[in-house]
């Protein structure tokens, strides 16, 4: 049975949470504070944690803060400040994800269902690269292979960090706009398309051919790559 924290004050939602997801097979726990989730989410093991941004005592983004210090527990944070800056801010501080209240509980848990498939995946080891790059540089904004960097523009480096974070995991179009460039999406817009066409190019000149950033149609990118 996979265990879920969720660290939110309201006793209401709260509960509403804890019953649901208990349905559906996972085992909760409920903290309605700050530091009182953060004592928790650093001592026990959970799968994942679900984390208000307003909380009494310490806020959400500073919990999460203080957790990634010492835990990689995949988080999904929750909150009904839905501005882009608030969304980008939690991912920078290390969010696996950001669902804007109000929320049905369908929509929570697909998105469960998908940080947690993602880890599966990635603790299986399925698919280990032939050809992984040596380091992604996050103050330089490039990444190392062989001795030489790709020479990658600061969006090219996070859409090519996020794509690799998610490495099997299709992300759509959306999410990439608001993640790697911090704007809208709109069907007519074909940013995101040119940074694509740029990685991949970047790629091949590396000769990390085997990296491929492919296009899932109606949905959006994925990296996968060739393995022996």
């Amino acid at each position: 049975m996979q265990s879920i924290l969720a660290i939110e004050d309201d006793p209401v939602l709260g509960e509403h949470l804890k019953g649901a997801l208990e349905a559906r097979g996972f085992r909760v726990t409920l903290a309605n504070e700050g530091g009182s989730g953060l004592a928790l989410a650093s001592t026990q093991r959970y799968d994942l944690i679900l984390l208000d941004v307003l909380l009494p005592g310490l806020d959400g983004m500073e919990v999460l803060r203080r957790l990634r210090r010492s835990r990689q527990t995949p988080v999904l944070m929750m909150s009904a400040l839905g501005e882009a800056s608030h969304r980008i801010q939690g991912f920078e501080d290390g969010a696996d994800d950001y669902l804007p209240k109000p929320f049905s509980l369908d929509e929570l848990q697909v998105r469960i269902a998908a940080i947690l498939r993602r880890v599966a995946y990635e603790q299986a080891g399925q698919g280990q690269p032939v050809d992984e790059p040596d380091g992604f540089d996050v103050e330089r904004c490039d990444v190392l292979h062989a001795g030489r960097w790709l020479e990658l523009t600061p969006t090219e480096y996070r859409l090519l960090k996020l794509l690799r974070d998610h490495a099997g995991e299709v992300l759509s179009k959306a999410f990439l706009y608001q993640q790697v460039l911090h704007r809208g999406y709109s069907r007519h817009d074909r940013g995101l398309d040119m940074h694509v066409s740029n990685v991949r190019r970047k790629l091949i000149r590396a000769e990390l051919s085997s990296l491929r950033v492919e296009a899932v149609w109606g949905q959006g990118y994925v990296l996968r790559w060739q393995t022996d």
